[in-house]
């Protein structure tokens, strides 16, 4: 079997001299899945993408990106990654295709490869159309969806989304779930998607319960309801983030 897409193993993390924020967390996101890393607020999750994209720098345990050693091969792990983080991060004066140009000479991109990615992103995520409209004039839900089409211009192998779906309407937020969920499906993309929300995973997605800075229970829905004998994923949270430290 193939390398996992990320493998996070014993992971911890401090704040200072604060209670730990992650506490010996080991996940595995499988090549082509949509894993879903779910939690309350709190739980860690955040701090969790911080060190997988190399915002912090995990001291304790060892992250791997296809393969490749987060810290030893950063440069290399970091391209074979997409992110999508929980705050928007677009140049909200500049138009939809200034901020994918821009990502794209970040890349490195050669004009003509740009060109293309740009073009098929656009079409892929259903933003033509928009591309001359500055992004402060497009809904939540547009400038998410540009953020995706932004994360996916150099064809990554992972995609990394933070809560992607906050403060969205409904109809917005089942846009982006069938979005990511085609990209694994037709693509082959592998998923890591971190939410607090039950009703966008699904039953085929793999899922990492975490709380309290530690993992609790993984596997698909099926797997974890069979587990705990009870009727719901939803059940299976409530029981799970129920548990003491």
């Amino acid at each position: 079997m193939s390398e996992p897409a990320l493998l996070v193993e014993q992971v911890s993390f401090a704040y200072g001299r604060r209670q730990r924020a992650l506490d010996g967390v080991s996940l595995a996101v499988p090549r082509g899945s949509f894993t879903a890393l779910l939690g309350p607020n709190g739980a860690g999750k955040t701090t969790l993408m911080a060190l997988v994209t190399h915002l912090f720098r995990a001291r304790e345990g060892r992250i791997w990106v296809c393969g490749l050693d987060l810290a030893r091969h950063t440069c290399a792990a970091l391209a074979r990654m997409g992110v999508v983080f929980q705050r928007p991060t677009l140049d909200v004066d500049l138009s939809v295709i200034q901020n994918l140009r821009y990502a794209c000479a970040l890349q490195g991109l050669p004009r003509a490869r740009a060109t293309a990615r740009i073009a098929a992103v656009i079409e892929r995520l259903g933003l033509g159309g928009l591309e001359r409209r500055p992004v402060r004039t497009l809904s939540g839900g547009q400038q998410r969806r540009v953020e995706l089409a932004r994360a996916l211009l150099h064809e990554p192998e992972l995609l990394i989304l933070d809560e992607p779906t906050v403060g969205l309407d409904i109809d917005s937020r089942r846009a982006i779930v069938d979005h990511v969920h085609d990209l694994c499906a037709t693509d082959g993309v592998s998923v890591l998607w971190t939410t607090h929300l039950i009703d966008e995973i699904r039953p085929t997605d793999q899922v990492v319960i975490l709380h309290r800075g530690r993992v609790r229970a993984t596997g698909s829905p099926p797997e974890l309801t069979r587990t705990y004998r009870v009727p719901s994923l939803q059940d299976v949270y409530v029981r799970v983030t129920a548990e003491p430290s």
